[in-house]
């Protein structure tokens, strides 16, 4: 028996994104001081912009503007992983982990598309 969806927090997608965003910050603790206010800053909005977007489209009246919210998540999705190329090729990560948080990103990014076609679906 499926489980009924009565806010945001009842989303996987908005789940996986949360625990996303703290292992983001785990990780980015060991950034550079002198990126603070760069990539460490930009690496988190992204990330926090995931779980935000979906929150805020999820209280919006209908799928409509609930699906453009899940597409600016997945806007961020793509920034972010941008930013963690980025942060390999510096070395401020290394390999094992940025395929660790690809993986996991990749994952959130399949659930946003998934939810995405699901809700215009029911649109049509």
């Amino acid at each position: 028996m499926e489980k009924m969806i009565k806010t945001h927090k009842d989303l996987l997608v908005w789940q996986k994104s949360i625990d996303f965003v703290v292992a983001i910050y785990a990780i980015t603790e060991s950034f550079p001081k002198s990126e603070v206010f760069a990539l460490t800053n930009q690496i988190r909005r992204c990330a926090t912009s995931i779980p935000a977007n979906i929150a805020e489209g999820s209280a919006r009246k209908g799928n409509k503007e609930f699906i453009q919210f899940l597409h600016i998540a997945l806007g961020s999705g793509t920034e972010l992983d941008t930013y963690l190329i980025i942060a390999e090729k510096l070395r401020y990560i290394n390999k094992e982990t940025f395929d660790e948080l690809n993986t996991k990103l990749e994952e959130i990014t399949k659930m946003l598309v998934g939810l995405i076609s699901s809700l215009k679906r029911i649109n049509n």
